[in-house]
C-alpha cells in the first residue's frame, strides 16, 4: 500500500529535520535514506526537497556548507543547528499530539 503524498506533504520539514538529527548530509543522500527507511513506498521529488531546506536555512532551523571535492562530486551538506533541533522537537510534540487525535477521530469507540 502507497500512502499519498498529501498526508506526508504537510511534513516535510520534520521528515529532512529527522534525518539531519542523525548527522550533515546532502540532498540525494537525504532522499534516499527516506526511499529506504519507507521501504520504497516515499520519495520526496528533488524540487520541494530542496524548496524545503531553503525554507529551513531561511529560519535558521539548518546550515549548508560545501563538502570536500576529495571523495567525487563537490555536494551541499546540510547541518541542523540548535534552533533546529528545538522545532523538530516541537514538530515531533505535534505530530504525536495529532496522530492521538485522528485516531480518536477515525476509530471512534476504541481507546488507545
Amino acid at each position: 500500500m502507497s500512502i499519498a503524498s498529501d498526508v506526508i506533504r504537510g511534513h516535510t520539514d520534520a521528515v529532512i529535520l529527522a534525518q539531519l538529527m542523525l548527522g550533515d548530509s546532502y540532498g540525494y543522500q537525504i532522499n534516499r535514506a527516506i526511499e529506504l527507511r519507507t521501504g520504497g513506498e516515499y520519495e520526496l521529488k528533488e524540487a520541494t526537497l530542496y524548496t524545503a531546506f531553503r525554507r529551513l536555512e531561511q529560519m535558521g532551523c539548518i546550515t549548508s556548507y560545501w563538502g570536500d571535492e576529495s571523495t567525487g562530486a563537490r555536494r551541499r551538506y546540510y547541518s541542523i543547528t540548535p534552533m533546529g533541533q528545538q522545532v523538530y522537537y516541537a514538530m515531533l510534540a505535534e505530530w504525536d499530539a495529532s496522530k492521538r487525535l485522528l485516531e480518536t477521530l477515525i476509530r471512534p469507540g476504541q481507546t488507545s
